[in-house]
């Protein structure tokens, strides 16, 4: 029997070829060369073999930066979603939608430092895609290419961003935004402050706690860095370091500012002092009159914008909200003048289940981008433009925190078709279908015989707040009963007029 390099192997394992002689033996029996490799392929492919039918080990996870929603997070969401939607409707907006993807180049140079936070595609046919950071840039994309200068829309989709996710504050790589914009040439600050007007309104009516929507300008930003010394090839790179004021102390900016991006010491001092100021029209009145800004025509421009602001906040009855604040900065390229954020008081307070602590930072932001549609056009032709945006995960990780320990119904049934005996299922069916026929939302065991108990019990720990109770008595006597959930209170219905009976009591919900 022929020997192989395998049975030589093994025989030298057990002492039966000595080791002097294992190389004529492997030159006797292995004469070529490609014999070796070829039992060396065999061995690898054999270990190949069995790591293969060995089970795989694999986490269930979801990917970073993502999440799941189980019915009550759900519930409470549709919640918020119907409370916003609500709101930009009652402002007249209409609603579009857009690709979850663009060409790269519609996207890049668009954001600034946060350019590299956009998720790339591969090559797909030869086109470079991305997935949209925000739904800002394919707005403008679409008034552009659809030749539109006039038009107040809202847009809610989930936006994708390459961030180091902070979960417990809201912060994820997969988002829903809902943003409200009007695109259109109109008189100034009119509406910009509507824009702040709806995030007022929408706070509010989400009852999320005390919150102040800051306020700030771009040409005031510009022109405060112009006065300061600031190179103009530098506004937007210290801008970026100016807008990170609300999540770091001055001393970490200003360190930022001088060893990274080369600002002089004096001059970032400067800008120390003003970014510190906040206030409102009293605040305004002192800029102008500023020595410093005085020198900046931009600065005195986006001054006479805020006071006008100010002014129609005043009117819409909402300035005791509304803070102009020197240190709001808001770091995408796009924005040309008012920009805005609103930010949350004491919501870093509310502990979720974990025992951590939820703290959201600013849950809507936005401003005026004038220039944005025009990099899009063939001929340059702007659609100014002014827009909100509100923070929705951050919105919903405080409404999950106050709804922890409540009770939140997951489903809209109505009322919940019962029988009292067995071999009623085909009754319970025919009432299904007249409900279901009649626009009441309606729904019953998928027992043939269900327990009349845990039929009942079903009810009361879903929030159903009626049930139809079917038995042997009432088909005899041509009626239905109706029990009141919550006070088990209960009344006989005739069966022909049962539809109009439950969509009356179910009106009174």
């Amino acid at each position: 029997m022929a020997l192989t390099w395998t049975k030589l192997y093994h025989l030298r394992r057990l002492g039966r070829v000595n080791a002097k002689l294992l190389p004529r033996c492997i030159a006797t029996y292995f004469t070529d060369v490609s014999q070796i490799d070829e039992e060396v392929a065999k061995l690898l492919a054999l270990k190949a073999k069995i790591q293969d039918a060995q089970p795989q080990k694999f986490v269930l996870k979801n990917p970073k930066g993502t999440r799941d929603y189980n019915p009550k997070q759900m519930a409470i969401r549709e919640g918020v979603f119907k409370t916003i939607i609500n709101c930009f409707k009652r402002h007249g907006a209409e609603t579009i939608d857009t690709p979850v993807f663009e060409l790269k180049e519609t996207l890049t140079g668009k954001y600034g430092e946060d350019s590299k936070l956009i998720y790339d595609l591969k090559d797909q046919g030869g086109e470079i895609l991305s997935l949209r950071y925000d739904l800002t840039v394919p707005f403008a994309r679409y008034l552009a290419m659809n030749k539109i200068s006039n038009i107040k829309r809202y847009h809610i989709a989930k936006v994708y961003r390459r961030d180091n996710p902070a979960m417990t504050r809201g912060r994820y790589r997969e988002f829903y935004q809902c943003d409200f914009d009007i695109a259109g040439q109109y008189d100034a600050m009119i509406p910009d402050a509507e824009c702040i007007k709806i995030v007022y309104e929408i706070l509010s009516g989400l009852k999320l706690g005390e919150f102040v929507i800051k306020v700030n300008h771009r040409r005031i930003l510009d022109g405060m860095f112009e006065a300061c010394g600031v190179p103009d090839d530098k506004f937007r790179t210290i801008c970026s370091s100016v807008d990170k004021l609300d999540k770091t102390l001055w001393e970490e900016v200003r360190c930022e500012m001088i060893k990274e991006k080369g600002l002089d010491p004096e001059t970032a001092d400067k800008i120390g002092d003003f970014v510190k100021l906040r206030g409102g029209s009293e605040l305004v009145e002192q800029l102008c009159e500023d020595e410093v800004l005085k020198k900046s025509k931009a600065a005195m421009e986006g001054l006479q914008d805020m006071k006008l602001l100010l002014k129609y906040c005043q009117i819409f009855n909402i300035e005791d909200k509304v803070s102009f604040d020197l240190s709001l900065a808001r770091g995408l390229d796009y924005y040309t003048g008012v920009i805005y954020e609103a930010v949350l008081k004491g919501a870093e307070l509310l502990p979720t289940k974990g025992g951590e602590q939820v703290g959201v930072g600013s849950v809507a932001g936005g401003g005026r981008y004038d220039g944005l549609v025009g990099m899009f056009d063939p001929k340059g032709k702007k659609v100014p433009c002014v827009g909100v945006s509100i923070g929705i995960e951050r919105v919903f990780s405080i409404m999950e925190a106050k709804a922890a320990d409540n009770k939140v119904r997951t489903t809209e049934i109505q009322i919940l078709v019962a029988s009292a005996q067995k071999n009623l299922l085909e009754e319970r069916m025919k009432l299904c279908y007249e409900l279901w026929e009649g626009n009441v939302k309606a729904e019953m065991s998928y027992k043939k015989n269900p327990k009349m108990l845990n039929q009942l019990q079903h009810a009361e720990d879903s929030g159903i707040p009626y049930v139809a109770i079917i038995g042997e008595q009432e088909l005899k006597d041509g009626i239905v009963k109706i029990r009141n959930t919550l006070t088990r209170e209960e009344k006989h219905i005739p069966r022909g007029s049962i539809v109009d009976e439950v969509r009356s009591i179910c009106a009174e919900l």
